[in-house]
Formats: C-alpha cells, structure tokens, sequence
C-alpha cells in the first residue's frame, strides 16, 4: 500500500468519474446525482482521502491557493517584466487574503509538473501548450489562462492584433516607409496575433514584408536588428514584439551608427516599465498586464469560468520620443 496521500484525481479515478464531480461532492455543491453522491463517498471512505484545507477555501470562496504554472527557461522570470507584472496582478487581487505559488518549468517538464498540482488548487496559465493545456482543464475545471489557449479553455487577453495594427499605422503616418517587424516565436499566440496586425497593416499601405521571428528576449532584438539592417540598410522603422526585444533592437540601431528616432524610429509592445527608462522614451502598445492577471484571478477565485470563457481588453499605442516623425 502507498504512503502517499490520495489526491481528488485519486478518488476520481477510482470511483470513475470526473475530478469535477468529486470536488461537488467534497464541497457539497450541486450537480451531481444521490446515486454518484453515494458512491463517491464510499471511494473517499475506502482510500482515506482528506481534502486539501486550502483547496476547501478556494472552493468555497472563503480563500484561495493560487498556482501561477509558467512554461519558459526558469531564469527569464526575474528578467521579465511581463512575469512580474502577471504576479502583481494576481497579489492585488488577492489582497493578502491567499497564498500564491509560482512554477516557472521548460516545456519538456510541464507535463509531468502539471500533474502534481491541478488536482485542488486554481491554476493561472502562461505559455502552456494548448494541447497540454486542453489536457490539463479535462481534469481541473478551476484553470484560466494568460492568453489564448487550447480549445474550449478560458483566457484573458488583450486585442493584440489592432495593437500591432495600430503600430504600423502610427509609423506610416509619420512618414516612414521602410517598416521592419521583429516578431516573437510561432506558436506563441499573442506573438502570432502581433504578426498578423502586422501583415494586414502592411497590405492596406502597400509596403513591403521586412521581418523576422525569434524569442521575446533582449539577445534575439539585438541580433535580429543587426541582421536586417546589415539585408536592408534603408529600414527606417522597426515594430518590435516586446519591449523586451526592443531594448536590443535599439541598442543594435546605436552601435550600427543609427540614431533614434532621427534616422529609425521604433515601437515596442507591452507598455511596461522598460519603455519609460531608455534613451530616447520608447513608444509602446499599451498591454494592462496587472488588469488582466487581477481579471484571470478574480474569475478563478469567484467561479465565474466555463468552457470557451474569455476577457479581452482593448489595445491602446502610448507615444513616445522613440517614434516620432523622422
């Protein structure tokens, strides 16, 4: 017999039915028929299960555990605004009446990680492989993600793609014409949703498709500026995924001789604290990342989430010194 304790996915196995219906019958909550009721407690009986204390909470509301599951190198979390920003979200909206535990894990890990923590507790959701994902919410209905997902799993998001559209626009109107893109990895759906506002603004206005594709990362905007300013020396305006990646780009355009916005304008995206404390002030998309984690969190704790659940907020461009007219 096995000393460890027997989880909510334990008894759902056993008594073959959801994690869904053992946590109704748990926690009382309707749903679920006398007859399951009944057998259910008998398999919770036999295998000696105890219901996690804070799982209990969360589920009734009175408090919460809250798992923030990232997928990403474990040593980007520190160097990443985004990451902080997610988790001042979530701490706002708990407001010190709940614990909050973060995983920062690679993605050949994620699965076998996710499997120890989705059977009690609410999950938010950064970067998790849709397929994963989908995985992941047939066992935890309590789950919501940053950002679109696998089918049917709940996201809070933002309009990335009018954001990236309105970039291009921006730069156009002022005057620029050779409009490069730095985009974030495929597969990465609000990199992806970025390139596209970045293809449609480029076909409305007729300009050429000057672009690149790397990780959201300081390294990457760097080499990736260098590398089509060396393809295309007349590139008089970079988009740029994050701004992040557009702290590379413009240390690239400085040590290529190239002053901004003067001789190359560039706009980042996110809107993060990064964009008010480089030289010249980089303009942004504003991205309201502590909104939307409050957001996420607030519809986990009050179990206000369903299949196909979603929140976008709107994108706004905040103008900076970095973009103006050349």
């Amino acid at each position: 017999m096995s000393s460890k304790r027997p989880t909510l996915a334990d008894v759902a196995a056993a008594a073959h039915v959801s994690t869904a219906a053992v946590s109704r019958v748990v926690n009382g909550a309707p749903g679920v028929s006398a007859e399951t009721r009944e057998h259910v407690r008998r398999v919770i009986a036999r295998l000696g299960y105890r219901p996690d204390p804070a799982a209990r909470a969360l589920a009734n509301g009175h408090g919460s555990i809250v798992e923030l599951f990232i997928v990403d190198e474990p040593g980007i979390f520190g160097t990443s605004p985004y990451y902080g920003r997610v988790t001042a979200g979530i701490l706002r909206e708990l407001a010190g009446e709940a614990q909050l535990r973060v995983h920062v894990v690679e993605e050949h890990r994620a699965a076998e990680a996710l499997r120890t923590i989705t059977a009690s507790v609410g999950l938010v959701l950064i970067n998790v492989p849709p397929g994963l994902a989908e995985q992941t919410y047939a066992r935890c209905e309590r789950m919501v993600s940053m950002g679109p997902s696998g089918r049917g799993v709940p996201y809070v998001d933002m309009a990335n793609e009018e954001g990236a559209y309105a970039a291009i626009r921006h730069l156009h109107e002022t005057g620029r014409r050779r409009i490069a893109a730095l985009h974030g990895q495929e597969g990465n759906p609000c990199a992806d949703a970025r390139r596209a506002g970045y293809g449609r603004a480029i076909r409305e206005l007729g300009l050429a498709d000057i672009s690149a594709i790397g990780k959201l990362r300081r390294e990457a905007g760097y080499e990736l500026a260098l590398r089509l300013l060396a393809e295309q020396p007349g590139i008089d305006a970079f988009f740029v995924g994050c701004d992040l990646m557009a702290t590379g780009t413009m240390q690239a355009l400085a040590d290529a001789g190239r002053r901004v916005p003067a001789d190359v304008a560039v706009v980042g995206f996110d809107d993060s604290v990064i964009a008010v404390s480089t030289t010249p002030p980089l303009s942004s998309v504003h991205q309201p990342v502590e909104a939307m984690a409050a957001a996420a969190t607030r519809a986990l704790v009050r179990r206000e989430l369903a299949p196909h659940w979603r929140l976008v907020f709107p994108a706004s461009l905040q103008v900076r010194q970095s973009s103006a007219a050349g």
